[in-house]
C-alpha cells in the first residue's frame, strides 16, 4: 500500500485534527505504517521534536496516534501569531523571521510550496500512507492562489480530499454543498466526499439528507461520527483543557484525600502551550479553570501563569486587570503560584526585550529573583532532570534567557517561597513529579488533598487516542476509506456550479 488522504473541513474546528488522528490510529492498528502531515499550521501550541525542531502540538499528537516519532517533515511550516496582523514563521522547525499576513500571502507562502511538497514526498516514500490535515476551509476563495495546505497541495500531490463538517453547529448540508460549489472544476475533481462529525441522535433520521447530498454533488458520505465529549487532541488555539472531558466523564475515582484542589490559569494574551495544565486536570480532585479577573484568584489553591508569545504584553494585561496585584498578594501570603515559560519570565524582577515586543527595559512583577534578556536565537530543547526528588522531562521554546540570582533551584528556574518558575513545558506530564508538586501545593494551601497514586497521564492519552481510532473503526465506512487512501478520488465526479470565481 502506498497512499494518502487530505482531511479538509467546512470550517476551522470542524474536527480535522481529531479525524486525522483517529484515521492514523485506526490504520496503525491494521498494521499500516502511517504518518500525519500538515503543510502549514497556525498555532501558539507547539512542541519540540527529539532533533530540536518546533512543530504544532496537534501534529505531535497525531504522530503519537500513528505510533511514530514526530519530525519537522510532518509540519514544515508553523505560523505563531504575535498580533492580529503578523506571525513568526517557523520553517522546518526553526524560526526564519516575522511576517505580516499581507507579506506572507503576497508571495512568501507560494515560495514555500516546493519545501512542503518535498516533505510530503519524503514521507510518502517512507510510509505506507500519509494522512494530511488541511487548514480552515478549502473554499477560502480569497486565498486559493497562494494555498499550500488545502487544494493547493491536494492537486499538486494528487491526494483525495475528505471534507469534515461539524453538524453540532448546524448548517452542515449547506456547508458541504457550498464548499464543493466554490471550488474550481480542477479542484472539485479531488473532493471525494464527506464525513459528518459530532452527530447527536438517530442516524436513520440523517440518512435522507445524506442521500439528497449525494444526489446534489455526486459524492458519498464516508461516515457519521457521533458526538463524544473529551475527544479533542491538543488544540491549535482556544481555551480548552483537552483531556479534562475525557477524564471527568470516565469512571474516575473520587479524590484520594478529603479536599479538592482548585487551579486558576491566567488567560493571558497570546497564550501558548496552555496544554501544560492538561496533566493537572487529569488528576482526580483537581479542578482547572481559565480566569481573567482578579476576584477569580481568591479561592484558587494554585495559580498558573502560562506561556505566552507576548511576555511584555501579558505583563501589561495582568497589571491593567488587577491580576498583578492579586499575584503579589498571593506571594506575600505564601499561596502557590507557578509560572511557565513566558509566565515564568514576567514573574521576575526585570525584562530586557529588544526582540519580541521591542519594549526595551521593563520591570517584571518581582516575585522571583530572575532577570530576563530576550535573545534573537530561539532556545529549543528536550531537557530532562530532577526536581522534588522525582525525574522530570519537558521541552523548551523561548527567546528569553533567564539569569537566576537567588531562591531555590527548580528545574531550569527557581522557587521563592510559594512561587515557582520554569521554562519547561510539559513537566507536569511526569507523573511522579506532578504528584510531588501537588503535595507541596496542597500543604502550602492548607488543603487535605492527596494526589492519586495511579494516575498515568501517558496511559490516559493513549486511551484517548484509542477512542479516536474506535470512532473511525465503528462509525466510518472503513472499506471505502481504505480504497480512497489507496486509489485516490473516484473518477468522473461531477462538477458542481458555479465553481470558483475568476
Amino acid at each position: 500500500m502506498s497512499g494518502g488522504l487530505l482531511v479538509a473541513g467546512t470550517t476551522s474546528d470542524a474536527g480535522k485534527s481529531v479525524v486525522t488522528a483517529g484515521i492514523c490510529r485506526w490504520l496503525v492498528r491494521q498494521g499500516v505504517k502511517v504518518a500525519p502531515f500538515k503543510a502549514q499550521n497556525m498555532s501558539l501550541n507547539s512542541f519540540v521534536t527529539r532533533e530540536g525542531a518546533e512543530i504544532g502540538r496537534a501534529q505531535a499528537m497525531q504522530a503519537q496516534a500513528a505510533r511514530v516519532e514526530p519530525t519537522a517533515l510532518m509540519n514544515p511550516v508553523l505560523l505563531k501569531p504575535g498580533s492580529d496582523r503578523s506571525s513568526q514563521v517557523v520553517l522546518m522547525g526553526r524560526p526564519v523571521g516575522e511576517m505580516t499576513a499581507r507579506g506572507y500571502h503576497g508571495g512568501r507562502q507560494q515560495q514555500l510550496l516546493g519545501t512542503v511538497l518535498d516533505c510530503l514526498a519524503e514521507l510518502r516514500g517512507t510510509y505506507d500512507a500519509v494522512i494530511c490535515e488541511g487548514a480552515g476551509s478549502p473554499a477560502e476563495i480569497n486565498l486559493r492562489r497562494t494555498d499550500i495546505v488545502n487544494m493547493g497541495i491536494a492537486r499538486n500531490a494528487r491526494l483525495p480530499v475528505l471534507v469534515v463538517g461539524d453538524i453540532d453547529r448546524g448548517g452542515v448540508f449547506a456547508s458541504f454543498f457550498g464548499t464543493v460549489a466554490l471550488l474550481s472544476r480542477e479542484d472539485q475533481e479531488f473532493v471525494a466526499g464527506f464525513l459528518v462529525n459530532k452527530f447527536r441522535g438517530d442516524v436513520g433520521l440523517l440518512e435522507p439528507g445524506l442521500d439528497m447530498l449525494k444526489g446534489l454533488t455526486g459524492r458519498r458520505t464516508y461516515g457519521v461520527l457521533p458526538f463524544r465529549h473529551g475527544l479533542g487532541i491538543d488544540e491549535e488555539d482556544g481555551l480548552r483543557v483537552s483531556l479534562r472531558g475525557a477524564v471527568r466523564e470516565s469512571a474516575v475515582a473520587e479524590p484520594a484525600g478529603e479536599d479538592v484542589l482548585r487551579v486558576a490559569v491566567c488567560a493571558v494574551p497570546l497564550m501558548s502551550n496552555f496544554t501544560d495544565v492538561d496533566a493537572l486536570a487529569a488528576e482526580p480532585g483537581v479542578v482547572v479553570r481559565f480566569v481573567d479577573r482578579a476576584a477569580e484568584l481568591t479561592d484558587a489553591d494554585l495559580v498558573v501563569v502560562p506561556g505566552t508569545r507576548g511576555t511584555v504584553q501579558a505583563l501589561a494585561w495582568l497589571r491593567e486587570r488587577g491580576l498583578a496585584d492579586a499575584l503579589a498578594r498571593r506571594a506575600a501570603e505564601g499561596r502557590p503560584v507557578l509560572g511557565i515559560c513566558g509566565g515564568f519570565q514576567l514573574l521576575g524582577d526585570h525584562i530586557e526585550d529588544e526582540v519580541e515586543s521591542r519594549a526595551g527595559q521593563v520591570d517584571g512583577l518581582g516575585l522571583l529573583p530572575v532577570r530576563v534578556r530576550f535573545a534573537r536565537e530561539k532556545t529549543l530543547g528536550r531537557p530532562a532532570g530532577e526536581a522534588l526528588g522525582e525525574h522530570v522531562e519537558g521541552y523548551e521554546i523561548h527567546h528569553g534567557v533567564a539569569e537566576v540570582t537567588g531562591g531555590e533551584p527548580f528545574l531550569d528556574g527557581c522557587r521563592a517561597g510559594a512561587v515557582w518558575g520554569t521554562h519547561w513545558h510539559g513537566s507536569l506530564e511526569s507523573d511522579g513529579f506532578r504528584r510531588a508538586f501537588l503535595r507541596e501545593v496542597a500543604a502550602a494551601a492548607g488543603r487535605r488533598f492527596v494526589p492519586s497514586a495511579d494516575t498515568s497521564f501517558a496511559v490516559l492519552r493513549e486511551e484517548q487516542l484509542d477512542r479516536l481510532g474506535d470512532l473511525i473503526e465503528e462509525h466510518a465506512d472503513t472499506d471505502a476509506l481504505w480504497r480512497l487512501i489507496e486509489s485516490g478520488a473516484p473518477q468522473g465526479l461531477p462538477f458542481i456550479p458555479p465553481g470558483a470565481p475568476a
